[in-house]
């Protein structure tokens, strides 16, 4: 209940006492100057500053619990912040949310609807709008939602999945007695050269591999819950993992030092940890440190990197991860030690066929040609090999053709500065028509003749890939002929089909039949000038049918 009073102007009221106040209540009854009001206002019309409306639900996000400033919908449907997404997959956690399936955080999409309608009910309600969430503050909620499932779950955990594998085995006693078994008795399926990888493994056999429901991220168990109920070796894994990934974020740069040199000592000695260690989370640690301004650290991130990309499984895995243009990086102004292992590392990539477009294509055939030059020998072997490999998808070959690449192999081959895997290289090369019209540009033909005339090769294989590029060359037609009888191939292939290997005897005597076969059907070419001479055109007459009497169609195969 209000009281209130119309006073007039030239009088001043005040409401020093409650006595005082009954006496101009009094007062005010007998003038007729003074009006009084009484009215009730209800508490809850009165808005409070401090109070503040509450938002939508549906523009919450549910990892912060604030309002989504950009707001995305990822591939199951959900909405959260884009932050909070960014540092999920970074931590490689799925939140658990109420009465709905597991997130999946594959692909993004903005979601500018939905950030309209907020901006616009900011506005209504006069709330300021929301600030984009910054990736470290995200990362802080995430790993408090992280520690906080970790404490609440492991005993309840074992004891309700117990529970479900008993029933299990009680319902469907073969399916868990073969997982177990073929869980237990795992045998590595392929095993991995530093230097060749062209031997196919043998298929896996039925079973030989983990089941998909353990790493299926709709299943109804975590995979911490699973690492608890099988006990001994699992939980040491993720302990590792995670372990190494916070390390490998500290602000200090001993503990950064100190795992990346236990993460390359693990997997240079360990197989099976490999693939295990190789997640979004442990990548993306890595991939600021492989620029990093520390010597120490760039070396032993990038090693570490060349060795989890001996697994054959992690290399599409590792391009995917975003770590190639730092690594690139590394190739045009790392340390001396550094260079050398990230052309191990490209090397290593470069043997999955699936990664050689995108190796290409992001850059790094300009510095790993420059490195062939380089002064570690390591380096140059690697960058050439890794080229090599490379150079086998024809994107790539007209990537290098258009470096200038052909004039550099040359001169290198010339020189006898590895000319065994320049070669290699070259071959390659020779398979497209570009390379073809490079090689006959620069001399190519010459060079490799000359290489066959010495009697000194590295070994047989330099023989074996000095004849295959000729025999490359060879289908630049009439050009490579004139080309090779100037520098005196036909001679040189004789050698070649009485000493060399098996394979470089076949190929030269393709070419050599090849070459013999363009002489005869020169010696057999008619000389139209002499026929026309001769009164060719005098001794035709048209027979019916439109038909030359006395002419024949003379067919060459060119």
């Amino acid at each position: 209940m209000k009281l209130m009073v119309h006073k007039s102007k030239e009088n001043e009221w005040a409401f020093a006492t409650p006595e005082r106040a009954a006496e101009m209540i009094s007062s005010a009854s007998t003038s007729p100057r003074r009006r009084w009001k009484l009215f009730q206002r209800s508490s809850s019309a009165i808005p409070s500053k401090t109070s503040k409306p509450q938002a939508p639900k549906e523009f919450v996000c549910p990892i912060s619990g604030s309002l989504m400033a950009d707001p995305v919908i990822i591939s199951s449907g959900h909405t959260f912040e884009r932050a909070c997404v960014q540092a999920c997959n970074s931590l490689s956690f799925t939140p658990a949310l109420p009465d709905s399936p597991p997130p999946d955080f594959s692909s993004v999409i903005s979601n500018l609807a939905l950030r309209s309608a907020i901006l616009s009910w900011c506005h209504k309600s006069f709330v300021d709008p929301p600030k984009p969430l910054d990736f470290a503050s995200a990362e802080k909620i995430v790993r408090a939602s992280i520690g906080s499932r970790n404490e609440t779950k492991p005993q309840n955990v074992v004891v309700s999945d117990n529970q479900l594998l008993i029933n299990g085995v009680k319902d469907t006693p073969r399916v868990n007695f073969a997982h177990a078994a073929t869980d237990l008795t795992r045998r590595p399926t392929r095993f991995h050269s530093s230097s060749d990888e062209s031997v196919t493994a043998a298929p896996p056999l039925p079973f030989s591999t983990q089941p998909s429901c353990y790493s299926s991220p709709s299943s109804s168990f975590s995979e911490n819950e699973i690492l608890t109920v099988n006990g001994n070796s699992n939980p040491s894994r993720s302990v590792e993992e995670d372990e190494i990934s916070i390390k490998l974020r500290s602000c200090h740069v001993f503990e950064i030092e100190e795992a990346l040199a236990s993460l390359r000592k693990i997997t240079r000695t360990r197989e099976d940890a490999r693939a295990r260690l190789c997640t979004p989370r442990l990548l993306s640690g890595l991939r600021p440190l492989i620029i990093s301004r520390y010597t120490a650290v760039q070396v032993d991130s990038v090693a570490a990197l060349v060795n989890l990309s001996l697994e054959k499984s992690n290399k599409i895995k590792i391009v995917r991860s975003g770590v190639l243009p730092p690594l690139i990086d590394v190739l045009k102004t790392g340390s001396r030690e550094a260079q050398e292992h990230a052309s191990g590392a490209f090397f290593s990539l470069a043997l999955d066929d699936d990664c050689k477009t995108a190796i290409g294509a992001l850059g790094a055939l300009p510095p790993l040609l420059h490195l062939l030059r380089s002064e570690s020998e390591r380096t140059r072997h690697d960058s050439a090999l890794a080229l090599f490999h490379l150079s086998l998808v024809q994107s790539n070959r007209s990537k290098l053709v258009k470096l200038g690449s052909v004039p550099v192999l040359l001169r290198m081959v010339k020189s006898g500065h590895m000319t065994g895997r320049v070669l290699l290289i070259l071959c390659n090369l020779s398979l497209c028509a570009n390379g073809r019209a490079a090689l006959l540009d620069s001399g190519g033909v010459e060079c490799l003749v000359g290489v066959l005339r010495g009697s000194e090769f590295d070994s047989k294989a330099t023989q074996e890939s000095c004849v295959a590029t000729l025999y490359g060359l060879s289908y630049g037609g009439l050009r490579f002929q004139g080309l090779a009888k100037t520098a005196g191939v036909v001679e040189v292939l004789r050698e070649v089909e009485k000493k060399g290997s098996e394979r470089a005897r076949e190929k030269a005597r393709r070419m050599s039949e090849m070459m013999r076969g363009k002489e005869k059907e020169e010696e057999d070419e008619v000389n139209w000038e002499e026929v026309l001479n001769s009164g060719f055109g005098s001794r035709t007459r048209c027979q019916p049918g439109g038909e030359l009497e006395g002419s024949s169609v003379n067919s060459l195969d060119f």
